[in-house]
């Protein structure tokens, strides 16, 4: 079996290594989904879009749930694949849950972007599906505060009041109003983000479940994980509005007519999946007032979640900020975080935390956010998502535990908020993106696993066979992929990424950054890119305030889109940014995985020490951004 999967989704052979796979200190047993007794409702999505929403009695199994979603949609079921997060469901559907979203997905040679959604005649959907105009994915108490959002836009939807579309932004959102005419939720569908068939802005080219803005973020799955960042919001912290998956039946979605996004001129009812959070009233947002005034909790809350998802778009305009009246409280702001469908990536991403440079982050953790810091348990939020998101993949569960123990051990350790945000994020220098020194642990960590593993040639094939990786499966994007990063290996020698010279005697940072050029400068060319192989010392010799020395050369980030297309629209595979990823996790069976969290700990206080010597050492210069005084 070739590592490129054909299906956008892992085959059930390769879940077989994710069953466990959170286990140690922090870690436990994967919750399975146990079938509760009875009849169940499921949401069927295809990969263009269209939803359907069906009741399954104790004997039905994919075969008749195609044959159903046939009927019903008229859209065509051979050759496809019935999936459920990474679950490929071959004929049993005991793991299916009750509310649960599932995904038809065509198989690679069967695949067409350019089928059109033929949603079903109003008519038809009475008929076949009885759902109410929206309905929430789920019967959880946490989503108590979006069910009576809910009831008002059923309300409102009987009363004739439509929405508004959102004009702003790369994908479809519309504002939700209630019987008043007021904005109550927006509303998100997972088959109008970018590049996914029903993009309303002219962004498509990729079918769901494909790689979308971010490799490591499948297009049609940004709307769980709008979700999941509510959920992980403990204690209503960081001030996440209440979100959740609905189904939602409405004229006014987009459907495109193929590829190229042309749009039928008669709108008609149509059924969609989507993420629906409460409209927060606010004033500005972040990019539209002087960040002085920010508190600092609120600023912390918001970081501290941040770190935890992993959160790769926190940038001024998700930041909404609203003043607060009252007696005393004249110029005082509270902010509150929106848009996190670009968190939880499936492999380590770089963030972008537009926090990072602002004071407020360089104040150190109060008592409080430390107790609350100590209190987060990654298992317990693991097992919570299973249950309330039953669709979410282990590699973004696994990328969860990891960095919350690292945000745990580092706040024990005293690093401030902007000192674990910059040893998360990388570095581009001279178009050369550098790993972080995040990745740089997590890479020494998987070195250190792979020293304990015997090779053995039949070893090394079923690795090749399993490894998780997000699939492109365009022919036409091979040239792109060559342009990309391959994911780190597991130590076999097989996929493993070009890198530079890393130095392992640690050097003044002042008299580092002049000399490292002069360094590469006298490398002999085919120096300037070892294998990681060469990453054999250990960290407490390595600079890691020098990762920068860490290259890949060659990997330039394209930001630019191009335009004059065939077709007058952009095509995902001529937008996407070429990216690439340092370090994966969920290649990692069980026990490599529980080993390499104890290696990965073992390395992060020499790495800690090494960032606190840095900080020290910048303490007389003025960071960007911290020229206002507390």
């Amino acid at each position: 079996m070739s590592r490129k999967l054909d299906s956008p989704v892992q085959t059930q052979m390769a879940v077989a290594l994710f069953n466990s796979p959170l286990t140690g200190e922090y870690g436990s047993k994967r919750v399975e989904g146990k079938q509760p007794a009875g009849r169940r409702r499921v949401y069927v999505q295809t990969e263009t879009g269209c939803v359907l929403g069906m009741e399954l009695d104790r004997g039905d199994n994919a075969h008749t749930v195609k044959r159903r979603l046939q009927l019903a949609l008229n859209v065509p079921t051979e050759e496809s694949s019935l999936t459920f997060g990474d679950m490929v469901l071959k004929n049993d559907l005991s793991a299916v849950r009750n509310d649960s979203p599932l995904l038809l997905t065509r198989n690679l040679m069967h695949r067409s972007s350019s089928t059109p959604c033929l949603s079903p005649t109003g008519r038809d959907m009475q008929q076949r599906d009885w759902s109410g105009p929206i309905e929430i994915l789920g019967n959880s108490d946490r989503f108590a505060r979006t069910k009576h959002v809910v009831k008002d836009i059923k309300k409102a939807i009987k009363m004739g009041v439509d929405p508004i579309p959102v004009h702003s932004g790369l994908g479809g959102a519309y504002y939700f109003r209630n019987s008043r005419g007021e904005s109550v939720a927006i509303v998100k569908p997972t088959d109008e983000e970018p590049f996914a068939p029903n993009n309303p802005k002219g962004f498509v080219g990729k079918a769901l479940g494909q790689p979308g803005l971010k490799r490591s973020v499948r297009v049609g799955e940004t709307g769980f994980r709008e979700v999941a960042a509510y959920l992980l919001d403990k204690d209503h912290s960081a001030n996440v509005p209440p979100t959740a998956l609905v189904k939602i039946t409405h004229s006014i979605f987009n459907i495109n007519d193929g590829v190229n996004g042309n749009k039928p001129q008669k709108k008609r009812l149509v059924s969609k999946i989507a993420s629906c959070q409460q409209y927060i009233q606010h004033d500005f947002d972040a990019s539209d007032h002087g960040t002085s005034s920010f508190p600092v909790a609120a600023v912390h809350r918001i970081g501290i979640l941040d770190i935890r998802i992993l959160n790769t778009d926190r940038h001024a305009g998700n930041l909404l900020v609203r003043k607060l009246d009252g007696v005393g409280r004249f110029g005082q702001v509270d902010l509150i975080p929106i848009d996190h469908g670009l968190c939880l990536p499936e492999c380590l991403e770089d963030p972008y935390f537009e926090w990072i440079h602002w004071p407020q982050a360089s104040i150190p953790f109060s008592d409080d956010e430390l107790d609350y810091i100590e209190k987060l348990h990654p298992v317990e939020e693991c097992e919570m998502l299973q249950r309330e998101l039953p669709m979410i993949r282990e590699a973004c569960l696994r990328v969860l535990v990891l960095c919350t123990i690292f945000l745990k051990e580092s706040a024990a350790y005293g690093l401030c908020l902007a000192e674990i945000g910059e040893m998360m994020t990388r570095e581009f220098r001279s178009g050369e993106e550098e790993p972080s020194e995040l990745e740089v642990i997590c890479m020494e960590a998987r070195r250190m696993v792979a020293e304990r593993e015997v090779p053995s040639p039949k070893a090394d094939v079923g690795v090749e066979e399993f490894l998780f990786d997000i699939d492109c499966e365009d022919a036409e994007s091979e040239d792109y992929v060559t342009r990309t990063a391959f994911p780190f290996g597991n130590g076999s020698g097989h996929g493993r990424f070009p890198l530079s010279k890393l130095e392992e005697s640690i050097e003044e940072e002042e008299e580092s950054e002049g000399e490292e050029q002069e360094v590469l400068a006298s490398l002999p060319p085919s120096e300037h890119i070892p294998s990681v192989a060469k990453l054999s010392m250990s960290l407490k010799t390595t600079s890691l305030g020098e990762k920068n020395l860490l290259k890949y050369v060659g990997a330039k980030t394209e930001n630019g889109y191009m335009a004059n297309t065939s077709s007058g629209h952009r095509s995902a595979n001529e937008q996407l940014p070429a990216s690439m990823s340092f370090v994966k996790l969920a290649d990692m069976n069980e026990d490599d995985w529980t080993l390499f969290l104890e290696k990965f700990q073992d390395l992060l206080y020499p790495a800690f020490a090494k960032r606190k010597s840095v900080t020290l050492g910048q303490r007389q210069r003025q960071r960007l951004g911290t020229s206002c005084q507390f």
